[in-house]
C-alpha cells in the first residue's frame, strides 16, 4: 500500500513539474499585458512584444545565413545597411551598421550570430524614438527550416508611443511576408 501512496504522490509531483512552464508563461503574458496598461497610464514608454513563424523551405545551413545583416539583402527588397564594422561590410557577430528608418537613421549591433545553433539578435536604436531587439530561433525541420521571430520594442518618448504601437501592429503580421521573401529566394537558387 505504501508504494502505492508513493507511486501516486510521485505523479502528482510530476504533474506538477510538468504544468510550471505553462503556468509561467501565462503569467508573464498577463503580467505584460496588465504592465503594459498601466504604464501607459502612468506616462512610462510603451514597450511591446510581437511574435511570428513561418517556414522556410530549404536545410537550416542554407536558412540560416540568410539572417546576416549582409546575406539578407538577397530577399529582403530595400534591405541596404551601411556597415561601420566590418569595414567592408561582412556577416559576423558583432557587427555595426545603420538603416534609414521613417527619415532618420537607426544604428544597429549584432548581439548573436550563432547559425550553427540557429540563434540570430540584433539591437538597434532610433534617437530619442525607439529601441528594439529582434531575436530569432532557427530549428531544422527535416529538409525545411522553423523560423521563430520576436520584435520587442520600447518608445523613447512620449511622441514615440504612437510608432511603437504602429510597428508592432506590422510586426505581428510580417510572417507572411518574410516567408514568401525567403522561399522565393531559395526557389530561385534552385533553379
Amino acid at each position: 500500500m505504501k508504494a502505492v501512496g508513493l507511486f501516486v504522490a510521485g505523479a502528482l509531483c510530476g504533474a506538477a513539474v510538468m504544468a510550471i512552464p505553462k503556468l509561467v508563461a501565462h503569467f508573464h503574458k498577463e503580467t505584460h499585458a496588465t504592465l503594459a496598461g498601466r504604464n501607459a497610464a502612468s506616462g512610462s514608454r510603451l514597450h511591446t512584444e510581437e511574435q511570428f513563424e513561418f517556414t522556410a523551405n530549404g536545410p537550416m545551413e542554407q536558412v540560416a545565413p540568410l539572417f546576416g545583416a549582409d546575406k539578407e539583402r538577397v530577399w529582403a527588397a530595400g534591405w541596404d545597411p551601411q556597415f561601420v564594422f566590418p569595414n567592408p561590410g561582412t556577416d559576423k557577430e558583432g557587427m555595426v551598421f545603420t538603416i534609414d528608418h521613417h527619415h532618420r537613421r537607426a544604428l544597429w549591433v549584432n548581439t548573436e550570430l550563432d547559425l550553427k545553433n540557429g540563434r540570430v539578435q540584433y539591437v538597434y536604436v532610433v534617437p530619442d524614438t525607439m529601441a528594439t531587439r529582434i531575436a530569432l530561433r532557427l530549428t531544422p525541420a527535416g529538409d525545411k527550416t522553423h523560423v521563430a521571430v520576436t520584435y520587442e520594442r520600447t518608445a523613447l518618448s512620449s511622441d514615440a508611443d504612437e510608432h511603437v504601437r504602429q510597428m508592432a501592429d506590422g510586426d505581428r503580421g510580417s510572417g507572411p511576408d518574410w516567408e514568401k521573401a525567403v522561399n522565393s529566394y531559395l526557389e530561385k537558387t534552385r533553379r
